[in-house]
């Protein structure tokens, strides 16, 4: 059988915990937080806090959110409190760095800084700052797949309009492992029939998932008799579930008037598949070489 892929490249089966994959919502949108803590105080004067100090935590029914980029240079935290409050904080790397540990200086208002600059945003309960000088420490950061977000500490300075007067805050956030990504397997039978009623290539094969999935294949076959070139298409969708291979079958009608006949066809298929988890696509590729058999 041809080796497990996962999406766009080979690799080995994923074993997919199902227990994982119902812990946290999908990251391709805002992504549930499981613990986490949001606090910051300003200076005498500071327009975003007004001088006051503020905390918010799971543990106290407040609701947070994490957004990452697939790249990891950005996370987006959403803060809705318990008592009406609701807040942004945006921490970001230089353009095309990945955020991690360390001291971010020389930060400015996310997302206008320029691309050698690190981003830092802290608005909120109407209040957002038209520019600013920033600074901000990761202590921890780890992500998982697709910009899921596992981990993240961090404290933040900002001071709105570029003043003297700056909000200070701390970030820590804390989530499950994250769930394996979805992945998904494809054999093409190397024996297929033609038929010699309609001219059809009849195929078959079988798909295999990590988790349950809807898997389209689309493909071609292209034979070469006589000089002549047979070409055609075809397109299925399998209802994979996890556990045993899943069998398929295709009828595939040729374009023109000359019928598939028996011999040798190369048949060209890929498999795609959206993850359950992380609401992206993966393909897998397949060339085989079916031997066709009067049918």
């Amino acid at each position: 059988m041809q080796i497990l892929k996962m999406a766009k490249r080979a690799a080995a089966l994923v074993v997919f915990s199902a227990a994982a994959a119902v812990a946290v919502a999908a990251p391709a949108g805002a992504q549930g937080v499981a613990t986490g803590t949001l606090a910051f105080s300003g200076d005498a004067g500071d327009y975003i806090t007004g001088g006051g100090t503020y905390a918010y935590s799971i543990a106290a029914n407040d609701r947070l959110s994490v957004t990452a980029d697939e790249a990891g240079n950005h996370i987006s935290v959403g803060l809705t409190g318990a008592n009406g409050d609701w807040w942004s904080l945006n921490l970001a790397a230089p353009q095309g760095q990945t955020l991690a540990a360390g001291t971010y200086t020389d930060a400015h208002r996310y997302p206008f800084q320029a691309p050698q600059q690190p981003g830092l945003d802290l608005s909120g309960n109407g209040r957002g700052c038209n520019q600013s000088t920033d600074s901000f420490v990761v202590q921890n950061i780890l992500f998982g797949p697709h910009g899921y977000v596992q981990t993240l500490d961090a404290t933040f300075e900002q001071h709105c309009e570029n003043g003297a007067t700056a909000a200070r805050g701390e970030i820590h956030l804390a989530n499950p492992a994250p769930p394996a990504e979805l992945g998904i397997g494809l054999k093409v039978a190397t024996a297929g029939t033609a038929s010699t009623l309609d001219g059809k290539a009849g195929l078959n094969g079988t798909v295999e998932c990590t988790a349950p999935a809807t898997v389209t294949l689309n493909g071609s076959v292209t034979q070469v008799k006589h000089n002549v070139i047979i070409r055609g298409t075809y397109s299925v969708q399998v209802a994979c579930t996890p556990g045993a291979p899943v069998p398929w079958k295709a009828s595939v009608d040729p374009v023109g008037t000359t019928p598939y006949q028996k011999g040798q066809a190369e048949v060209v298929t890929q498999a795609t598949a959206l993850d359950p988890v992380y609401n992206t696509n993966l393909s897998v590729d397949d060339t085989t070489v079916v031997t066709l058999k009067k049918a």
